[in-house]
C-alpha cells in the first residue's frame, strides 16, 4: 500500500474567508515502510500575513513574497499523490483548504485524484476517548521525538504523523483491512487474518534426543504427582 503523510500550513482557519495555503509537506510511506521519498513547498498565498498565523508558523510576508504560487506546483503535487491513501491528522481541515485551492485553478476536488484518505484524529479519538489528541499529545503518549518541532512546519509535522501512525497501528501488519473502507467517517474496514500457503515452505522436523525425552517423561511424572494423577490430556490422548 502507497500512503502519503500529508500536512499543510495556512494564513489562517478558513478558506472561504481568504485564508490561503502557505507550506505543503508529503512523506511517502510503502508497505508500512518510509521510501525517503518528500515533496515540499512553501507557497506564495498573494496576501498578507496575520499575525496570529506567524506565530504559528513563523512564515512571513517577506520570506513567500517569492515562492512560486499553488498554480504553478499543482501538477507535481497531484501526480506525486495519485492514487496514494493521504494520512492526515484533522484532514477536514487541510483537505478543505486544498481543495479550494483546486478550485481556484479549475481543478477538481481532491478525492477524484487520492485513492482515500485516512484521519489520524478520528483514529485517535476512538482509540483514546477523552484524551488530548493533538499531535504533540500523540507524540508524548506514544514516545515520539518531537523535540526539534519548535514551529510548526508541513515537512517536519508529516514526517511526525508517519511515526504516530506507525505506532497506533502497531499490530495490525497480519491482518488485510478492505481498501475500500470509508475513511471519512473515521470506520476501519472489514478485517481478516491474511491467508499463508505453508506448502511453499520446507519446515525442519526437530527430534529429540533420549536425555531430552527423559527429562520430558520426568517432568511428566512430576505433574502427575502433583495432580493427584488428574492429567488429563494423557487420558484423551490414549
Amino acid at each position: 500500500m502507497r500512503q502519503i503523510f500529508f500536512d499543510t500550513e495556512t494564513t489562517g482557519l478558513n478558506p472561504e474567508s481568504g485564508d490561503r495555503v502557505v507550506d505543503i509537506g508529503c512523506v511517502e510511506m510503502i508497505n508500512r515502510q518510509l521510501t525517503g521519498r518528500h515533496l515540499h513547498f512553501y507557497l506564495n498565498p498573494e496576501r498578507d500575513m496575520p499575525e496570529e498565523a506567524f506565530r504559528v508558523h513563523g512564515l512571513s510576508t517577506e520570506f513567500l513574497s517569492d515562492k512560486p504560487k499553488f498554480a504553478e506546483v499543482v501538477d507535481e503535487l497531484l501526480e506525486f499523490m495519485r492514487g496514494a491513501e493521504l494520512v492526515i491528522h484533522n484532514a477536514a481541515f487541510d483537505v478543505g483548504f486544498i481543495n479550494a485551492e483546486l478550485k481556484r485553478c479549475g481543478r477538481a476536488p481532491l478525492h477524484e485524484c487520492v485513492g482515500s484518505v485516512r484521519d489520524t484524529l478520528l483514529m485517535a479519538r476512538d482509540m483514546f476517548p477523552g484524551k488530548a489528541n493533538s499531535l504533540d499529545a500523540l507524540c508524548r503518549r506514544l514516545e515520539v521525538d518531537n523535540s526539534n518541532r519548535g514551529l510548526h512546519g508541513a515537512v517536519k509535522d508529516a514526517e511526525l504523523l508517519a511515526e504516530v501512525y506507525i505506532r497506533l497501528t502497531r499490530g495490525q501488519d497480519s491482518l488485510v483491512i478492505d481498501d475500500n473502507a470509508s475513511e471519512a467517517g473515521g470506520q476501519g474496514g472489514e478485517l481478516a487474518v491474511a491467508a499463508i500457503d505453508f506448502s511453499a515452505f520446507e519446515l525442519p522436523v526437530i527430534v529429540p534426543t533420549e536425555e531430552e525425552l527423559a527429562l520430558h517423561e520426568k517432568a511428566l511424572a512430576d505433574l502427575d504427582k502433583a495432580s493427584g494423577g488428574k492429567r488429563i490430556w494423557q487420558a484423551a490422548a490414549a
